[in-house]
C-alpha cells in the first residue's frame, strides 16, 4: 500500500515541478540554478532542500512521476486480436499520455538537447514491448526479440519527439493514422 503524502508536500513538489518546467521553456536545464526555481515557485531554498538534494533530483523526480503515469496507462492495453492492433493501441495510449502532458514534454525538449524524455519513452517501451513479444506465441521469423523491439520502439519514439516539437503541424489523430498505414499487418513474419 502506498504511503499517503502530506498535501503540503504534494503542493510544494507540484510548484517546484511547474517552476522548473516554466524556466526550461526559455533556458537549458544546465543553466538553471536552484535559486531561480525557488524564486519562480515562491519556495524557500531550505524547503527545496528538504525535498531534493539538487535540481537533478528534482528533474529525476518529475520524470519518475511521468514514467509511473505512462506505465500505468500502458497497462490498460490488454484486449487485442492482432499484433498490429496491440501496437496501435500502445501508440494511441502513448500519444494520449503525451497530449495530456504536452506542455511538460515540450518544456523538457525545447531548449534541452539532452534526451531525458526520449530516454524515458525508450526505457518504458523497450521493457513493455519486449515483455509482450517474449510472452506472445507469434513467430519472430528468426529475428531476435531485442532487434524487433528496438526497431519498432525507435520508430515510435522518434515520431513522438517530432510530434512534441512540431505539435502545430499534425494532430494526434493524423499521426496515429500515419502510423497505422506504416505498421505492417504482420509484424514479425
Amino acid at each position: 500500500m502506498k504511503k499517503k503524502q502530506d498535501l503540503r508536500v504534494i503542493k510544494t513538489k507540484k510548484n517546484l515541478y511547474e517552476a522548473l518546467l516554466s524556466i526550461m521553456k526559455d533556458k537549458p536545464f544546465e543553466e538553471i540554478k536552484v535559486s531561480e526555481i525557488c524564486k519562480v515557485s515562491l519556495t524557500n531554498r531550505s524547503t527545496f532542500y528538504d525535498h531534493f538534494n539538487d535540481k537533478y533530483e528534482l528533474l529525476s523526480s518529475l520524470i519518475k512521476d511521468l514514467e509511473e503515469e505512462l506505465t500505468s496507462k500502458l497497462e490498460e492495453n490488454e484486449n487485442f486480436e492482432t499484433e498490429k492492433e496491440y501496437y496501435m493501441k500502445m501508440v494511441e495510449l502513448l500519444f494520449d499520455h503525451i497530449s495530456e502532458n504536452v506542455s511538460i514534454y515540450s518544456s523538457i525538449i525545447k531548449n534541452n538537447t539532452n534526451s531525458i524524455a526520449s530516454d524515458m519513452f525508450k526505457d518504458i517501451l523497450l521493457r513493455y514491448v519486449g515483455k509482450h513479444i517474449k510472452k506472445s506465441d507469434i513467430s519472430h521469423g528468426n529475428v531476435p526479440v531485442e532487434i524487433i523491439t528496438i526497431f519498432y520502439v525507435s520508430a515510435v519514439i522518434n515520431v513522438c519527439i517530432y510530434y512534441i516539437s512540431e505539435a502545430k503541424n499534425y494532430s494526434k489523430e493524423e499521426i496515429l493514422n500515419y502510423l497505422d498505414k506504416l505498421l505492417p499487418n504482420y509484424l514479425y513474419c
